[in-house]
This record gives structure tokens, sequence and C-alpha cells, in this order.
């Protein structure tokens, strides 16, 4: 990067989300006054389009989309939102959409990039489980188990996890037409629809002498884009699942389970999948359409790649209920007003029937006044808290109402729950680690402090 180009800092100084509002496309709309301006978009014959609106806060640098309580700022709002700005293309990446925007809405220059095509190969073999020499794991034998040693040392995941997994990973040797072999840590892709075939591996190699990290990828041949990791402690079956976690790899879901393990016992009989990197379409449909009434658990990273794919599963979770919805004439008002791949709660309240436009109404008012009282730094957190218990139970009235009038059994209506490593820790096996190291360190540390201790007790010094 030279010394003229802008960061995100910059943007974020420089630029308002109203600013990006206007670009998308959105104009202010008067009508709901100023003290938290609302943008909408208009159609090609100048008229609203119902449902689509978005309240700026009160420090105009962020802005949410009622009656869903996520807040985006300029970059976010985007990188969610591509399809709203000229610069947008099938498959550029969202940092590269945002500085060729915040460039150009900032009169910045910014220099042209040659575009690289690479093009896939067309001569691989379907995966055949029958090429590889397999070892398992098994738990009463110690010589099988030492072979893992150097897969799982790296990476901290103790024996007891690995027991617990026992089923679910493998070492696989594939043999080359010129003699060399290779052996991995295998966790079998299997397809949701038919679990006990397996249609290839998602590969981790030994770490590196040197420490630089070590080989990762799928075996040649996989089925990556409908075969996925399912793994569970306790062997429960996905369509008898209570609880689904989604992970990008199966070192991060045996990291999860060994941090969480302790305190919730429930975690061997839930199932946890592993996408094996970029997640898929048919991944998410492959196993939501099989775990409606599961609840689903998104664990995927933090950085940049990862919030898309929670963002893209969250939409494919929408897009499974929704269309379990039946279009009544009552409904269909309403339906259609509901953002592709928004949530139920997404669509135009004015559409709704009286009772339940006026739920909407209370949940809407007590979401303003917690983000005002946020925003204030005048206010007792208790008082928060309180102000934020009062929006969940309007929220919870407004949400059984419109399911109601939806014809939405409750089973059916898919629930979700992001879930994070503690920050800064980008994965769940970084966390991990991080723990390990922590560990590690108070323990090196304490005959010190027990020496010194005594030292003062006895007037000894060295």
């Amino acid at each position: 990067m030279n010394g003229n180009e802008l960061t995100y800092d910059d943007f974020l100084r420089r630029l308002t989300i109203q600013d990006v509002l206007i670009d998308a496309g959105y104009r202010l709309n008067r009508r709901d006054g100023l003290r938290y301006p609302s943008y909408v978009r208009t159609d090609s014959d100048g008229r609203r389009v119902r449902g689509d609106k978005f309240i700026v806060t009160a420090n105009g640098q962020c802005c949410f989309q009622p009656p869903q309580q996520k807040l985006y700022n300029i970059i976010s709002f985007i990188k969610e939102h591509p399809q709203f700005f000229a610069e947008y293309r099938a498959g550029i990446s969202g940092d590269r959409l945002v500085n060729l925007v915040c460039n150009r809405l900032l009169n910045q220059p910014i220099p042209e990039r040659e575009t690289r095509i690479i093009q896939p190969r067309r001569d691989i073999r379907p995966f055949n489980i029958d090429d590889y020499d397999i070892h398992k794991f098994n738990p009463q034998d110690k010589e099988t188990q030492k072979k893992f040693y150097f897969f799982f040392k790296h990476r901290g995941i103790d024996l007891y996890t690995q027991y617990a997994f026992h089923r679910d990973f493998c070492l696989a040797t594939r043999k080359r037409p010129d003699g060399s072999s290779y052996t991995n840590l295998a966790f079998p892709l299997r397809l949701p629809k038919e679990p006990e075939k397996v249609v290839g591996f998602e590969e981790r190699g030994r770490a590196r002498m040197d420490g630089s990290g070590s080989y990762k990828g799928k075996a040649e041949g996989s089925n990556s884009s409908e075969g996925l990791w399912i793994g569970s402690p306790a062997g429960t079956a996905l369509g008898d699942a209570t609880h689904i976690y989604w992970f990008e790899s199966g070192y991060d879901a045996m990291s999860y389970y060994q941090l969480h393990q302790k305190e919730n016992k429930d975690l061997r009989k839930a199932v946890f999948v592993s996408t094996g990197g970029t997640p898929t379409v048919e991944q998410m449909r492959g196993v939501i359409s099989r775990t409606r009434s599961a609840r689903q658990h998104i664990c995927f990273d933090t950085d940049a790649a990862g919030r898309e794919f929670a963002d893209n599963l969250k939409k494919e979770i929408h897009r499974i209920v929704k269309s379990g919805i039946e279009s009544t004439p009552e409904r269909k008002a309403y339906l259609e007003t509901i953002p592709a791949g928004g949530g139920i709660d997404g669509g135009n309240a004015d559409l709704l029937p009286d009772a339940l436009r006026s739920c909407y109404g209370k949940y809407e008012a007590a979401w303003e006044e917690v983000m005002s009282m946020r925003s204030s730094g005048l206010c007792h957190p208790d008082d928060i808290k309180e102000q934020e218990s009062l929006m969940n139970r309007q929220y919870r009235d407004f949400r059984n109402g419109l399911r109601d009038f939806l014809g939405l059994d409750e089973k059916d209506d898919t629930r979700f729950v992001r879930e994070e490593p503690k920050a800064p820790c980008k994965d769940w096996n970084d966390e991990l680690l991080a723990g390990i190291r922590q560990e590690t360190s108070t323990r090196e540390n304490r005959p010190r402090e027990e020496d010194t201790e005594q030292e003062r007790k006895t007037g000894f010094h060295r």
C-alpha cells in the first residue's frame, strides 16, 4: 500500500452512513422526523418501497433496518448490500468493493487492477475411499492412538476430546503412481441425505518442523459442494439432533467441544458439522432441511470471511422458514415486502392486522429507547438492562403473534444463535491454544512466586 491510499479508518472518519445510503439509492424520509433520520427506497414510479427502510442512529455513523437489531456502519453496509452500488460485479471481494465505493465518494482516484482468471482442472477423478489406506483411532488400544499425536499436539486437542470424536476422524494414506505416499488427518465428508456415504475428506497435514503451519485442503475429487463433516460424541444422528454446531474446520469443532464440554454436558448429544472452508448453499440446505426443529449454533470464524459465511447461513435459514408459509390472500401483501434473504419479521408492518401492528409498534418504541439510553452515556447499566428486557418481551409477543398470523408452526420456525470465540481470537482453536499458553505461563511463574513468599517469611535472600 502506498502512502496515498486511504484506509478503513479514513473512510469511517470522513464519510457518514447517510452518504452511503444516498449513494445506494435511498432518500431521506421526512415523515419520520429528525430524531432518528430514516431513509427509504422508491420504485420507478416514485412510490416508496414498503418494508425497505433504514434508521440512522444518534451518532450518525450507523444504521439499522427495523425490526432487525443489527447495526451497519459504512463498511458492513457496503459489504452486505453490494448490489446497490455501481462498482459491484459478480465475484468481486467485499474489501475491494468498499475501497472502490468509498474512494469514489471521496473523489480519490484508485488505480485499475488486472483481473486474473484461473482455469479449473478438468481431469480429476471422483473421490474413491478405496484409493486410501485407512488407520482408525481405537480408544481401547494405545498403539493405534500414537500415530495421531503429531496431528493433534500442535492444536492443543487432548486425548479426551480425541476419545469423544474417535468415530469421526482417521488417518488416510494415498499412494501415488511414482511410489510416494502422503498421510493426512482426514475428517470424512458425508451427504446429509445419505450419512453412511463418504464422498471426500477434509484433510489436515502434520505441523512443519519450523512451525510455519501445515497443509490443509480437501482430498482429490471430493464432493465438497454437498458433502460436509458430521460428528457427534454420542453418535447422535443428524435428524435426531436438537442442537447443530457449524464450523469451518473439524479442528475448530473439536476445540469448541474441549472448551465447553465441562459446563455444557448436553454437548455430547449435539451434532457438529464442518464445511471444510467455504460453506456452500447445498451444504446449508442439506443440513437445515433435516434439522428444522433444532437450534442452529453458528460458530464460524470472526474474520471478514467468517462473518460473510454466517450471514449467508442466516439468509438460507430465513429462506427455508419462509418457504414453509402458505401465501394466502391476507398474508400475500406482507410476504411480498420481505426482502430477499430476510426473516419473516422483515416485512412492512403497516400491512399486518391492527393488533399485530400495534404489537410491533410497542417493540420498535422499546428498541429506540434502548438505543437512546445506550448512546446517551447518562443511564445506569441496570436501567438499560431493564429496558432491554422489556424490549425482548415486546419482541417475543410480536414474534408469537406474527407466527400465528402466518400459520407457521413453532417447530418449523428455525432458531439460530451466533457464537464467537473470545476476542482477539479469530477461531475456536486460537482460543483453545491461548488458554493453554496462559495456563503454562501461570504454572511456570508459580514456583518463582512461592520462592519469593518463602524468602519474605524467612528473611533469607539469595
